[in-house]
């Protein structure tokens, strides 16, 4: 059989959810072509991005080439033709239709972002001519259908399997005092620092409110972002809120953590949420957009209500204090993952492309 080639496109300039799930992506997709499946893969990025860089650490065990371009328009020529160009947000997507007009290679897509695709020309044209419209969560799919664009797919994000290591966790817990000796109780978050997306202000006020009734609590924040100057300054009075920057041993600091806040004011799915299970860690998260996905409220975490900061201190301390509750939340969250996994999503996805090669 032919190998199937798959050229992924991914034009973003940060390294974020959406471009960990494109590796993630391409790491199954490179266990299944070494136990035997026909697959190659390449990668069209922009010169420079994260993505290089992060794509070399995973030490695959088969060869994916990344075309690195200098524009967003640029290389459509001078490469082998693959066999279905898949993009992974909305610049890839402006790439892979001209990809299509030049070359004729059908490309499908990956929405990631809750909000409504606008209703504007270049959009209506872009979007009908992917051979499928694929959706990470419910809400997303649901935006999806109501264009009447195209065939549209459910096919969630995954977890990660974030590595620890037992001496770094043990390191952490020490620092934060939540040890059995030092007794504090760590709600922790992982995000970019942009307060318009994941909120963090919503955690400088509950951790306001919480700082004189519950003194054992400590907030530690894990990201960098745009806001991340102003989140310091208007909590430089709490004694019991920590930024810790960005750091890439995230397991470490899950497996640190006594309970995960995450109060986006939207969210595409909320992948780290996976991750956060995975790991043991009891959640509590916004009831907006792709979250009730993952968050099935009083089964795999507490949901609260967007924007409400009393409600988010409110499901903190009674969690805090309710260990039976939590140890049924995690239970209840791994019982879920299995739909998550990095090979649920590359079974789903090579089903996919194989099926629109096949229409073709």
């Amino acid at each position: 059989m032919r190998p199937l080639h798959v050229r992924h496109v991914n034009l973003a300039r940060g390294f974020r959810g959406g471009e960990r799930q494109t590796l993630n992506l391409i790491a199954d997709l490179a266990r299944r072509t070494a136990e035997g499946e026909a697959i190659n893969q390449s990668l069209v990025c922009l010169t420079g991005s994260p993505l290089i860089t992060e794509l070399a650490a995973l030490e695959l065990p088969v060869t994916v080439e990344v075309i690195e371009i200098s524009g967003r328009f640029r290389g459509h020529r001078g490469r082998p033709r693959a066999d279905i160009v898949h993009a992974h947000e909305a610049k890839a997507v402006h790439w892979a239709w001209l990809h299509q007009r030049l070359t004729g290679t059908p490309y499908l897509l990956t929405r990631r972002v809750p909000q409504p695709v606008k209703n504007k020309a270049f959009n209506r044209l872009t979007y009908r001519a992917a051979a499928c419209r694929v959706a990470i969560s419910s809400v997303i799919e649901a935006h999806l259908r109501e264009r009447h664009w195209g065939e549209t797919a459910l096919i969630p994000s995954t977890l990660a399997h974030l590595p620890s290591d037992s001496e770094s966790v043990a390191a952490l817990r020490a620092r934060f005092g939540n040890t059995p000796a030092g007794g504090r109780f760590v709600i922790g978050h992982v995000g970019a620092l942009v307060d318009r997306h994941k909120g963090q202000r919503l955690l400088i006020e509950a951790a306001h409110l919480l700082r004189a009734s519950h003194p054992g609590l400590l907030f530690v924040c894990l990201g960098a972002g745009e806001d991340e100057a102003a989140f310091k300054a208007e909590s430089a009075d709490l004694d019991n809120l920590v930024w810790e920057g960005f750091h890439t041993n995230v397991g470490d600091y899950l497996d640190a953590f006594d309970l995960f806040a995450f109060p986006s004011r939207n969210e595409g799915l909320g992948s780290i949420l996976l991750d956060v299970m995975d790991h043991g860690v009891p959640v509590i998260a916004s009831n907006v957009d792709g979250i009730p996905d993952i968050v099935h409220d009083d089964q795999t975490g507490v949901l609260v209500p967007g924007q409400d900061a009393q409600a988010l201190a409110t499901a903190i301390t009674a969690l805090s204090e309710d260990a039976p509750r939590r140890e049924r939340l995690v239970t209840g969250a791994r019982a879920h993952l299995a739909r998550f996994t990095p090979s649920a999503m590359g079974e789903a996805y090579l089903a996919l492309y194989r099926r629109l090669m096949r229409s073709r």
